[in-house]
């Protein structure tokens, strides 16, 4: 499976696409960051980083994109931008068909380092172990979309399987419950 994982950010939107499946070997695709200058319209920033991630999604073809969960921070202007940045990169890969998942960042620093309270260090280290690379990914953005990626390969695969389960029992009783209702309306008019 190819993952992008997407750490979103109006200045900075982390951007890391990897290989692999639960139990095997992960391999580096990409690693970038997609940047926007901070004195730059805010519309058009927004314009940039979609642009940036439909480039990148149109020439690395992941299978799956895994994007930060954004959480309350005390800075509403930079939550905001944030989640604005978030909402670009599911929008982009909905127009793609391609599967989204959100993952808190302490699932994804749970997921790297067994611990979902690690600092940026020790994630960094982590994605440069696990992918075998001979430097740790700069800026911080960029190995924490790693990260985000590498917690989908290993958990997203389980997590859409639950999904794809629960809407199969969904859709089977929704089938059953039209059928006895079907059937209901044909013994009623034969009564």
């Amino acid at each position: 499976m190819r993952v992008m994982g997407v750490d979103p950010g109006l200045t900075r939107c982390g951007v890391g696409v990897v290989e692999g499946a639960p139990g095997k070997r992960l391999h580096l695709v990409h690693v970038s960051v997609v940047r926007t200058a901070p004195d730059e319209d805010h519309a058009l920033r927004l314009v940039g980083i979609e642009a940036g991630i439909e480039a990148l999604m149109d020439d690395l073809r992941p299978d799956a994109v895994a994007v930060e969960r954004v959480f309350s921070q005390h800075n509403v202007r930079t939550v905001m931008g944030t989640a604005q940045a978030a909402g670009i990169a599911m929008l982009v890969a909905a127009r793609r068909g391609l599967p989204v998942a959100l993952h808190t960042p302490s699932e994804a620093k749970a997921a790297v380092t067994g611990n979902g309270r690690a600092d940026k260090a020790q994630v960094a280290r982590m994605v440069t172990r696990l992918l075998s690379l001979e430097a740790a990914p700069k800026p911080a953005d960029a190995a924490d979309a790693l990260a985000l990626a590498i917690c989908h390969v290993w958990r997203g695969g389980a997590q859409q399987r639950l999904a794809r389960a629960q809407r199969s029992r969904i859709e089977e009783a929704a089938r059953a419950e039209r059928e006895r209702l079907a059937a209901r309306g044909r013994g009623g008019t034969h009564q």
